[in-house]
Parts: structure tokens; C-alpha cells; sequence
């Protein structure tokens, strides 16, 4: 599949799903699902969660030119927010021309915690528990048997101690679970409530909680990317300044947590979309990003720029990726389904490095403006047309009112309906 549609920001929603249908492979009920509003039906919805009324519905684009480990990859995205699709996309066409994306993963690797209290010797507990570590392992496993066939299930366990809390002394035991594609958190959490009782009788406490961590530190996905500095040239601007711009901001993002916070805000802004589309937990994903950019004792940059010996850019960005292609709403919402089918990805750990990827050229896209006219122009440019919209603005008065807001450099509502209006008084009449 080729992942560049030349153009398409042009088309019409009709001609854009007509070439996405064309290049993924889409067939007529996939497109019929797409074109009409509407395509989660009120019962599916209703068995998702409880008191449904209705259901909510998101822009569902594609973000082209994306190229991952040499394969053309087309990416759906469900988003609020202008310029999201429209940044990806373009930083994927700029990183296509020198190799695209990179990536890589671990395996699918989730925590489960159960916590035992009421231990006077939490360190002598610990050393009962590991002694019956398989025996743990064996009963955790017994669970899922469907699991242990594909090769997943629990591949160990970790016993931490917290001698001294609020509580009293605490012995935390991790049971580490291969989930193979799933997301996971039903099944450690089956896990784990089924060895509560046995890990009670070894370490003489009493079990609290038994739930999965969302801090997925085991299942990490990378990404990276490597461009030349001549790249990112334009008129007035060297591309090596560019470069040293984009470095000098993540920089800003390492050492100091306000900046941080925003910066991978921007990072999460080219993830959550496509985690959204798939029909998987993007709060899990959300937290996890997080605290993981936590782990060295402050909050810090989850992405790292650097210069390369020959002046090339290179970006880089590792965090948890809990995502899964089965169970849950992945199975249930029909557009997950067809945003997986789009994908073509076949297992977990590639969709979390698809993502990665797309949060990676999010990044970038975001440093790129930052370094050079700022963060607003491409951004108000594409806010104008909600501008317009809300204006009152149809059919092609939306492009009409947006260009003139932008070419004056004021994007207003107040100036939105005035454009309109005189748009409207010097049409002619039917």
C-alpha cells in the first residue's frame, strides 16, 4: 500500500474516503459505515456502558505519507482539535523522504499488583513468596488457559517491600503477564484476584488490592527518526537553525516540568487520536505516558532531540504502550474494527509502534513551528474554519471566511459573522 495521497487536504470527505477505500482495501460496507454518521449502533452502545443515551460522536480522519520500518502505513485518527491530522501528516511526508520512522518494541508485558498488609516481617514475606514462585506463576496461569495456549500468560512475578508507611509495613507482589494482544486489564486482573488467597496463606497478611498497573514499564514502544538539516530550510531561515531551535526546545522540556507538561501534551495529541480509533483505553495510555515520564524522580521530556556528528536531526521517543487488537471496544465499536483494517496491523506490538511513530511526528511538527513562525499561525489557519463554522458559515462560505480571516492575521468570531454577512449582501439574488 502506498501511504501518499497527493492533495488530499483538498478533497472532499467523499473523495477522501473514496481513495482511503481504494488503498486499504475497503469494501462497500466498510465505506457505507464511514460515509453515514451513526456508526455505532444505540444497542452495541448500550451494552458498552451503563445509562446510555446516545452516543457521541468525534471527526474520524486519516493521516497519509506515514511510513514505518519501510511499510506505508495509512493512520486513522479520531480528534477535536485542528491541525493535529494535518501536522502529522506533514512531518510523515518530510520524514518519508530520508527513510521515514524506525521502530521497535518489547513484549507485551503487563503488571498486576496485590498488595498484602498485617506483616511483621515484610522482608521475610517477600523471601516465602518468591519460594513459591512458580507455584504462584502455575495458579495465575490457570486461569486463561486460551491465553497460555497462545503462548501469553503470567512469565513471573516481582515481590517489592514498603517497610514503612502510614499503614504499616507493605508487601506488594507483581505478577508480570504476557497478554500477547490483548490490552490486558481483565485479564491480570483475574490473575491477580485468584492468587490473593494463596499469597495470604504463604505470607501470613492479609490482602487489600489486586488490580493491574497502568504504569506499563515493561511493555515500552520506540520510535525514530533521522533528518538532514537542509530539510527544514526555507527563505530567510537555514535549516541548521531550524535543527539547533527544535533542540534547544526539547531541552526546555528536560529541565523544566511546566514546559514538559506541554510538550508532551503535543506528543499525546498525535497518540491519543489514533488510540481513540482503535477503540482502546487512551486514559490507561495517558497515565502511563505520565508517570513514565516520572521515573527518574521528576517530571521531564518523554521525547529526546539530538544533533547528529554530520548535523542531521534525530528524534527519538520510548513510553508504555498498553493497546490491544481484541476484547473491549477494539472488538465491539465497528469503527475500531475498520481503523485496525485500515492499519493492517496483525498484532499489538505493531499498532504501539504505529502510534509511537505518530506521536513522534506529532512532536516534531509542534518543535518545528515553535522554532520558526510559532505555534499559532498553522494552528489558527485550520482553528479559522471552526471559527466560520460556528459563524453560521455552509458549504463553500467556510473556506471563504477562514481565508480572509487568516490572510488578515485576526481569526474572530465577531469578524466571522461580519465577513459573512457581507459575503451574503453582495451575492447576487436568486
Amino acid at each position: 500500500m502506498d501511504s501518499q495521497i497527493p492533495d488530499f487536504r483538498s478533497f472532499t470527505p467523499a473523495q477522501r474516503l473514496e481513495a482511503v477505500a481504494l488503498k486499504a482495501g475497503l469494501d462497500a460496507g466498510d465505506v457505507h459505515r464511514l460515509a453515514r454518521p451513526g456508526a455505532l449502533p444505540l444497542e452495541t452502545a448500550d451494552g458498552m456502558i451503563e445509562n446510555v443515551l446516545g452516543t457521541f460522536e468525534l471527526p474520524y480522519a486519516v493521516a497519509g505519507y506515514f511510513q514505518v520500518n519501510g511499510a506505508d502505513v495509512l493512520v486513522p485518527m479520531a480528534v477535536e482539535e485542528p491541525s493535529v491530522v494535518a501536522a502529522a501528516s506533514h512531518m510523515a511526508k518530510i520524514a518519508r523522504r530520508h527513510g521515514g520512522f524506525q521502530t521497535s518494541s518489547t513484549g507485551p508485558i503487563m503488571r498486576a499488583q496485590v498488595q498484602v498488609l498485617g506483616v511483621s516481617d515484610p522482608y521475610g514475606a517477600r523471601h516465602a513468596i518468591l519460594q513459591h514462585r512458580q507455584e504462584i506463576i502455575d495458579h495465575a496461569n490457570s486461569r486463561d488457559d486460551i491465553l497460555t495456549g497462545l503462548g501469553g500468560g503470567c512469565k513471573d512475578i516481582e515481590v517489592h517491600v514498603f517497610p514503612d508507611t502510614a499503614r504499616g509495613a507493605m508487601v506488594i507482589v507483581h505478577l508480570l503477564v504476557d497478554v500477547r494482544d490483548a490490552m490486558g486489564a481483565n485479564t491480570v486482573n483475574t490473575m491477580a484476584e485468584a492468587v490473593a488467597s494463596r499469597i495470604e496463606r504463604i505470607s501470613g497478611g492479609q490482602v487489600r488490592l489486586r488490580i493491574l498497573s497502568n504504569l506499563a514499564d515493561l511493555r515500552l514502544s520506540r520510535a525514530s527518526v533521522r533528518i538532514p538539516a537542509l530539510a527544514f530550510e526555507r527563505p530567510g531561515q537555514p535549516g541548521k537553525d531550524v535543527v539547533e531551535g527544535i533542540v534547544d526546545a526539547c531541552e526546555f522540556a528536560a529541565v523544566d516540568p511546566y514546559r514538559a507538561a506541554t510538550h508532551n501534551k503535543g506528543i499525546m495529541n498525535g497518540i491519543d487520536p489514533v488510540v481513540v480509533a482503535t477503540g482502546n483505553d487512551w486514559r490507561a495510555v495517558e497515565a502511563g505516558a505520565h508517570a513514565y515520564a516520572c521515573r527518574q524522580g521528576r517530571y521531564t521530556s518523554l521525547s529526546n532531540w539530538e544533533i547528529a556528528a554530520n548535523g542531521d536531526l534525530v528524534g527519538t521517543l520510548e513510553m508504555p504502550m498498553p493497546v490491544g487488537l481484541v476484547g473491549g471496544a477494539t472488538k465491539t465499536h465497528p469503527l475500531a474494527q475498520l481503523s485496525l483494517k485500515i492499519l493492517g496491523v496483525r498484532t499489538a506490538q505493531a499498532l504501539g509502534e504505529i502510534i509511537v511513530a505518530v506521536g513522534l511526528a506529532q512532536n516534531m511538527a509542534a518543535l518545528r513551528a515553535l522554532a520558526t513562525e510559532g505555534i499559532q499561525r498553522g494552528h489558527m489557519s485550520l482553528h479559522a474554519r471552526n471559527i466560520a463554522l460556528n459563524a453560521g458559515a455552509r458549504g463553500d462560505e467556510i473556506a471563504w471566511v477562514s481565508a480572509r480571516m487568516v490572510e488578515a492575521g485576526d481569526v474572530r468570531a465577531d469578524l466571522a459573522r461580519k465577513l459573512l454577512q457581507e459575503r451574503r449582501a453582495a451575492a447576487p439574488a436568486d
